[in-house]
């Protein structure tokens, strides 16, 4: 990628947002409302991240990700995840060969699913936590090793997951190990009357939307280049950590609802997905240094997940969404005194 100068970092910033909203609209052809959830998504592809949704079934989570596999030019896999589903169906085994030549056998790794550019996980936490553990390895090296031998990944590597609310009956609790390695959860809503009134024009008149491939593999590598060098100015890096330090529960910056209700805070994945996520929002907002306004954009979508609700938590009926946003909160009153 070419040196940075003023007269080039407006024209990378515009070719970021054109390609983003390029995927964007070609998604759209065949998604309709969730337009966070759309954004949301596109930034941690663009941030080299993971990402999971959640939501009922019948939103439109494994459609997204379908639509979205359509409009890049990646390899594509799907994986459904089941109770009975084990971790040689995704990773791949072993398996013995005869050579028709020699007549002598050896064992040759055959790949499975796991080795693609794109992974759709469907229904995650429908799968025991010994095969979610699968992911683990694939999702933060890019490289999955089986016996005793590391096959590396193709790049870019994106793994979107779907599940269900734990609430539902067949689900498994995903391991806090593997939430970490997503970059955002993101939950998804229902429809809109004028949504479903779309939906149903889209699905039940024999309507057909041409999705065409806008991007590939190499623009998207070097687009996750660029978002790695937008600036942050030291204070508003500072914000980032502060937040993830007031996730933590006792220490000096909690907040009386984090002390209260939250057992375990966010780890420093938290506080890299934040500063990604955020270089994202503010290139999309056609800028080129990160604001106050695009951290605490990108922190709840990438710490919801990251923290643990306790005993009290869970009892009262709460959701780390509400202790993120009294973080939030609680963290600009404090600035605002200091001014």
């Amino acid at each position: 990628m070419s040196e940075l100068t003023a007269a080039n970092v407006e024209q990378l910033v515009a070719g970021f947002r054109a390609d983003f909203q390029k995927l964007r609209s070609e998604i759209g052809k065949m998604v309709v409302g969730h337009s966070d959830v759309v954004e949301a998504v596109l930034v941690c592809l663009f941030a080299g991240g993971h990402a999971l949704l959640e939501g009922v079934p019948g939103l439109g989570k494994t459609l997204l990700i379908r639509t979205m596999a359509q409009a890049l030019h990646l390899d594509f896999s799907r994986v459904q995840f089941t109770p009975d589903l084990m971790p040689a169906d995704i990773i791949g085994t072993n398996i013995i060969v005869e050579d028709p030549q020699t007549g002598r056998r050896k064992f040759e790794f055959q790949k499975g699913p796991l080795f693609a550019q794109m992974v759709l996980a469907d229904e995650i936490n429908r799968a025991t936590p010994k095969t979610q553990s699968a992911l683990l390895e694939a999702m933060q090296e890019k490289a999955v090793t089986a016996g005793g031998t590391t096959y590396k990944l193709k790049p870019p590597f994106f793994v979107m997951a779907t599940q269900n609310p734990i609430e539902q009956e067949g689900t498994y609790p995903l391991p806090e190990a593997q939430l970490d390695r997503f970059f955002f959860k993101l939950v998804v809503g229902y429809s809109t009357r004028e949504e479903l009134q779309t939906i149903l024009d889209r699905t039940t008149t024999g309507f057909n939307a041409d999705i065409q491939p806008v991007l590939n593999g190499d623009r998207i590598i070097e687009l996750q280049q660029l978002v790695k060098r937008v600036a942050v100015a030291p204070h508003v890096q500072d914000y980032a950590i502060r937040v993830i330090l007031a996730t933590h529960p006792n220490g000096s910056y909690a907040t009386p609802a984090v002390n209260k209700y939250i057992r375990w805070g966010a780890s420093p994945r938290g506080a890299q997905a934040i500063t990604l996520a955020a270089k994202i929002y503010a290139m999309l907002d056609g800028r080129y240094n990160v604001s106050f306004a695009d951290i605490k954009k990108a922190a709840l979508p990438a710490l919801r997940h990251r923290l643990l609700l306790n005993f009290e938590g869970e009892a009262e009926g709460l959701n780390t969404d509400f202790v993120i946003n009294d973080i939030l909160n609680s963290l600009a009153t404090a600035e605002q005194k200091a001014a």
